[in-house]
């Protein structure tokens, strides 16, 4: 399995959300930016039980914001958590790195 690595040159990630959502977006994501932080963190100490509540949130949130791939992420990293297996919660963690840094929101109907 290959890891995706984050790198801005890559193609952009364009994901079209309603203009009502224009005003929590960014916030949202910033927020998921500060969740791959403390996911590193918890990595590093086995704090399985944050990561799972982590993904359990991205999993319920992204989709209400028109970010799917967070809800998928979240997921995996709810799964893995579960079952404890570190070198998928890795890739997920590397996968949420890549899309935050590639995504492109456009607001519009």
């Amino acid at each position: 399995m290959t890891q995706a690595r984050p790198d801005a040159d890559r193609e952009r990630i364009v994901v079209t959300i309603d203009p009502d959502l224009e005003a929590i977006v960014p916030g949202f994501l910033a927020n998921r930016q500060r969740d791959l932080t403390t996911i590193e963190a918890c990595l590093k100490q086995g704090d399985l039980t944050t990561i799972r509540l982590l993904g359990h949130r991205m999993k319920g949130d992204g989709g209400g914001y028109g970010l799917d791939q967070i809800s998928m992420i979240g997921h995996h990293l709810e799964e893995a958590a579960l079952a404890k297996d570190f070198g998928t919660l890795q890739h997920q963690q590397e996968l949420l790195r890549d899309f935050l840094v590639r995504v492109t929101v456009v607001y519009k109907r």
